[in-house]
C-alpha cells in the first residue's frame, strides 16, 4: 500500500516544548493552515496543568473552536480522568496517553513507574472507549533513555501491547531523544510488531542526530504505513540534553512524495503554515525542506 497517514504534531507536543508561548488565537490559525494542507491527524492541544506546561493553557478553548465532528481528527494528550473529562467537556472524540519504556524517564516525566502510569491509563483508556472516544498511546524512549541508555527492543514490545490491550486503537513508538539509526529502529520494530500488529503501530522519530527521515523510511520497508511529525521541526524534549524536535512535517511530505507514496500533503500550503509558526515563534523553520524552497525570514 503506497498510502501514508502523517499525524500533525506540532501545535501540541511541538509547541509544548517552545518557550514561547503562542496565542490561542494563534495557535487556531496554525491548525487551520495545517487542516488546509490536508493534514487529516492533527493534535491539538493537551489537558495538563497550565501551571507545568504553560504552552498548552487554553486547549478546551482551542478545541471547542475547532470541528471535532468532521474529517479532520484532532487529539489531545490527556493524563488522567480529570484531564478527560475536560477534554470531553470541549467535544474530543480521539485522545492520547503517554507511556514510557523507560523506569526512569517515566518517573521523572509523569512522576510514576511503567507498571503504575498503566494502572493510571486503564480508567481513563476505558471510560473514553464507553463514550465512543478513541484513544492512541504513546511510547516514549523506544531506542535510548536520556538516563539509562539504550531500552531493549522487548521491553518496549511489552510497553506497547499493553497499551494495546487496554484498547489503543494506535501505538506510537518515539525515539524520544533522537539516538536511534535504522538497524536499531527495526530491531525494535521487529520485536514490537510480534506483540502488536503493524498497522496498529506509527513511527514517532526526533531528528537530534539526523537520523529521522532515515529511519522512516526504513520504517516504510518494515511496513509501518503511519508517522508523526512536526511542522517546522517544532519542539524538543525537556527531560533530554539536546534533543531537538521532531522530525519537520514538510521534510517528511517531501521525501514520501519523492518515493513515490501518497499523503495527500499539499507541500506548498504546508510551507506556508511552517513560515507562518516560525515568525510567530521568531525564528527560522527548522526542516531542510522549508530552507530549500526559501524560508521567510523569522519576526523579531
Amino acid at each position: 500500500m503506497r498510502q501514508v497517514t502523517l499525524v500533525e504534531v506540532g501545535p501540541r507536543d511541538g509547541l509544548q516544548n517552545e518557550s514561547r508561548e503562542l496565542s490561542i488565537d494563534i495557535r487556531h490559525e496554525l491548525i487551520r493552515k495545517l487542516a488546509a494542507a490536508g493534514l487529516k491527524d492533527i493534535e491539538a492541544g493537551a489537558f495538563v496543568s497550565p501551571k507545568w506546561v504553560p504552552q498548552m493553557a487554553g486547549s478546551a478553548e482551542l478545541l471547542s473552536r475547532l470541528d471535532t465532528g468532521g474529517s479532520i481528527r484532532y487529539p489531545v494528550l490527556v493524563p488522567n480522568l480529570k484531564g478527560l473529562e475536560a477534554a470531553m467537556a470541549a467535544g474530543a472524540r480521539d485522545i492520547a496517553v503517554f507511556g514510557a519504556a523507560s523506569e526512569t524517564f517515566s518517573r521523572k516525566n509523569i512522576n510514576c513507574g511503567i507498571e503504575e502510569s498503566l494502572e493510571r491509563f486503564a480508567p481513563v483508556i476505558r471510560e473514553a472507549l464507553g463514550a465512543g472516544i478513541r484513544v492512541r498511546g504513546y511510547v516514549s524512549c523506544v531506542a535510548a533513555c536520556p538516563y539509562e541508555g539504550d531500552i531493549a527492543p522487548g521491553t518496549v514490545a511489552e510497553v506497547a501491547d499493553k497499551l494495546f490491550q487496554l484498547g489503543c486503537h494506535q501505538i506510537s513508538l518515539g525515539d524520544t531523544i533522537g539516538t536511534g539509526t535504522p538497524g536499531r529502529i527495526l530491531a525494535m520494530l521487529d520485536a514490537v510488531s510480534r506483540m502488536v500488529p503493524v498497522a496498529h503501530l506509527a513511527g514517532h522519530y526526533h531528528d537530534t542526530y539526523g537520523m529521522a527521515i532515515a529511519n522512516i523510511r526504513a520504517s516504510l520497508d518494515a511496513g509501518l504505513r503511519t508517522f508523526d511529525a512536526s511542522v517546522a521541526g517544532l519542539g524538543g524534549c525537556p527531560y533530554a540534553r539536546g534533543a531537538s524536535g521532531n522530525v519537520a512535517t514538510e521534510d517528511v511530505a517531501w521525501m514520501l512524495e519523492r518515493e513515490g507514496f501518497v499523503t495527500g500533503v499539499d507541500l506548498p500550503a504546508l510551507l506556508d503554515a511552517a513560515g507562518f509558526v516560525s515568525q510567530a515563534l521568531g525564528r527560522e523553520p527548522a526542516s531542510k525542506v522549508a530552507r530549500a524552497f526559501g524560508a521567510p525570514a523569522a519576526a523579531s
